[in-house]
């Protein structure tokens, strides 16, 4: 039974690494850069992505969001208020998105019009790490709240992200949230790994992310396939 259970799940991951790679050719195509955020419940995922989708806009950039909750269109709702399009999928009990699940959201999205589009991932530290969606970008997100020792509890979800975001750090004197232990944690992980500390509700931190994330972009835009032809 468990060998069945394994050759399942491997079947699976392959179905969906062969769709992810045609949404990540169908992005690059497009000139869309694609960003996945990641984390447990509670970090603050919508807050920070509601204020990038606004900041953004006012920056000039075209943007739009997935985002996926087991039930509810409660954070889409969330989001729109940004003016961005935003649109919700349910997945209805499964812990994470899927590239399936991507593809099947993006009708009505006029991608070659859009330079960001942000997917909103289930929250969750355990299984969005082992499907790609197709993404350019993955950002892994740590509260304070959480505790320091989450990338060490959670090696793979870091390990599989390109950058890691501390939020709420507005309350870390407050959570007695050891700064330098959370990015010890991170980079005894993933070295080298970009980190950046926010807080949406005291305006910290903002525009150094979304600097950051524009100039990733940039490099993104010069080096996918596209861009040599």
């Amino acid at each position: 039974m468990s060998t069945r259970i394994v050759e399942v799940r491997a079947g699976v991951l392959k179905k969906n690494d062969e769709l992810a790679r045609e949404l990540r050719s169908r992005f690059e195509q497009a000139g869309t850069f694609v960003v996945n955020l990641v984390s447990s419940p509670g970090t603050g995922k919508t807050a920070l992505l509601e204020r990038t989708l606004t900041d953004l806009r006012a920056r000039g950039a075209r943007v739009a969001a997935l985002v996926g909750d087991l039930e509810t269109d409660n954070d889409a709702k969330r989001l729109a208020r940004s003016g961005a399009q935003a649109r919700q999928i349910n997945t209805h009990g499964r812990c994470h998105l899927e590239a399936e699940m991507i593809g099947e959201h993006l009708a009505g999205f006029a991608l070659p019009e859009l330079d960001y589009l942000f997917i909103e991932n289930v929250g969750n530290l355990v299984c969005p790490a082992s499907y790609d969606l197709g993404e350019a970008w993955r950002v892994a997100l740590l509260s304070v709240t959480e505790g320091e020792d989450k990338p060490l509890k959670y090696p793979s979800m870091f390990n599989s992200a390109d950058v890691a975001i501390i939020t709420k750090i507005d309350l870390a004197e407050p959570c007695d949230f050891d700064r330098v232990a959370a990015h010890d944690a991170i980079r005894s992980v993933r070295p080298a790994m970009p980190i950046f500390e926010v807080s949406v509700k005291r305006n910290v931190g903002i525009d150094a992310w979304l600097d950051a994330l524009a100039a990733r972009r940039t490099l993104w835009q010069g080096s996918r396939p596209l861009a040599t032809t």
